[in-house]
């Protein structure tokens, strides 16, 4: 056999064994999507909480022996900062979440993914895993944020923009404990718009993935197309569960950010922010995802895997795009001081929080016009039917207990989308299909989100607070309407 059978049959072999690992890894990886019921933290299921909620989970790891908890310092208000550790490699990896209070999903992933490798199963993989690298969790780096639920701490910083001055004890603890562990890998967790879309497509940026610049040139190094490798993986795995909701966040170089810093000290940094995904305010689903997707980089780090990523396909991935609505309706019929003209209308559903960290929604028509390359997460074909504006009911009604003696869908049906009481509830919202006014409210002169859709004489859709209602239901049911004073 001469030498260049030789070297082909090299080849082959390589070729086959490097498929067969990958292939292993991806059922490795639909096992853990699949079973990840077993070890989603349930203490955390709605985005809104605040440390003293994950407190206990934090002093629960503390008494177990493969995990050390360390005390890194305080946020301004007090509020304790602790690095969660476990494995024995000499590759460590710096996780960090919550650098924005009101950006929680990978918190909650932080805890599912520490089940994960506190529990009994894939005992063989984890060890494996464990060998070879180190893993340090900073779960909540903004808590007085968290606290209120806001981005910025609680000095009016927001820490992603304080790598320099580090004029915060938040961001000086985020930058000595990079340093003291002089981090291989970092990932920088973070939550973006809902209204984020993958380019050019109808699909939410569910996922965003960037790795940081580290200069205005944007170069790649060995340190930044690690961390690009590390994304083409993980980019692969989330194909299987969400595919085409992957985006590509801008790489811009921002030189205040920790991101792009931390890229620039040595650390191979992954940026990831979590989006939309249909029917899930909460964001459990992406959770979901963030704990399968962060969980195969780091068994693709471990095992060094990532090495074998083409850097060119991390240019592939769509850049993240601005063009989603919560609802869309296109070609409706609009009349306007004696004329009809035909327009697209984009209708976003806001989030307005309460003083009990809950929140409700206020909806707002963000565009209209030509909305042709925009997408919605609702869409409806309106090019047969005419707006109608909504009126305000004749009646007026004692309280809100006498009005849910009436017949709100006939209400509803009748073309009324305001209802006046005498007697406001004090709450800025209803879960009534109607919107609630005092007994001297005045119809807005522009339009809002409030009106009728008609189609041959008849009304056959509301649109209540931004929320789309087939009056053709028997159930009339939408998340929320307003009380206007």
């Amino acid at each position: 056999m001469n030498f260049k059978n030789i070297s082909f049959l090299l080849f082959v072999i390589g070729f086959f064994t490097l498929s067969g690992s990958s292939a292993q890894d991806k059922e490795l990886y639909r096992e853990l999507y699949n079973s990840y019921d077993n070890f989603k933290e349930k203490s955390i299921e709605k985005r809104r909480f605040t440390q003293a909620e994950i407190q206990p989970l934090i002093s629960d790891f503390k008494e177990k022996e493969s995990f050390k908890v360390t005390r890194l310092g305080e946020s301004i208000e007090g509020r304790p900062l602790q690095l969660i550790s476990v494995g024995d490699g000499d590759v460590d990896i710096l996780l960090w979440s919550q650098m924005h209070g009101d950006e929680s999903t990978a918190t909650m992933a932080i805890f599912d993914i520490l089940n994960f490798l506190d529990s009994e199963v894939f005992s063989e993989e984890k060890e494996k895993m464990l060998e070879n690298v180190k893993l340090h969790f900073l779960p909540m780096l903004n808590p007085d944020g968290a606290e209120r639920f806001q981005r910025r701490n609680l000095l009016g910083v927001d820490i992603n923009r304080d790598a320099l001055r580090l004029q915060s004890p938040e961001s000086k603890i985020l930058k000595n404990v990079r340093d003291s562990l002089d981090a291989d890998f970092g990932f920088n967790l973070h939550d973006q718009s809902t209204y984020y879309n993958a380019e050019r497509t109808a699909k939410p940026a569910t996922i965003s993935y960037l790795a940081p610049a580290y200069n205005y040139e944007k170069s790649i190094n060995e340190i930044r197309g690690a961390a690009m490798q590390v994304i083409v993986q993980m980019n692969n795995i989330l194909q299987e569960y969400a595919p085409g909701q992957v985006g590509r966040y801008n790489d811009d170089f921002e030189p205040r950010a920790f991101g792009d810093n931390i890229q620039k000290w040595g650390t191979s940094t992954i940026l990831i922010e979590s989006g939309g995904y249909h029917n899930d305010p909460e964001k459990q689903e992406i959770r979901k995802l963030n704990f399968v997707s962060i969980l195969a980089a780091i068994f693709s780090i471990a095992d060094e895997d990532y090495k074998n990523a083409e850097i060119s396909k991390y240019e592939e991935i769509p850049n993240n795009d601005r063009k989603l609505f919560d609802l869309k309706l296109t070609g409706l019929t609009y009349e306007l001081l004696g004329e009809e003209y035909i327009i697209d209308l984009g209708i976003n559903q806001n989030e307005i929080q309460d003083e009990a960290l809950d929140y409700f929604y206020a909806s707002n028509i963000a565009d209209q016009g030509d909305l042709s390359t925009y997408y919605g997460y609702e869409e409806l074909d309106a090019s047969e039917y005419k707006l109608v504006e909504g009126k305000i009911y004749p009646e007026t009604f004692e309280n809100l207990k006498k009005l849910q003696q009436e017949n709100i869908s006939k209400i509803l049906k009748e073309g009324y989308s305001y209802v006046s009481l005498k007697e406001l509830p004090k709450d800025a919202f209803t879960k009534s299909p109607v919107n609630l006014v005092s007994e001297d409210f005045e119809l807005p002169e522009n339009l809002q989100p409030n009106f009728f859709l008609k189609k041959k004489g008849k009304l056959e859709y509301a649109v209540i607070n931004g929320f789309l209602i087939d009056l053709g239901n028997e159930k009339l049911d939408i998340e929320n309407a307003l009380i206007l004073d």
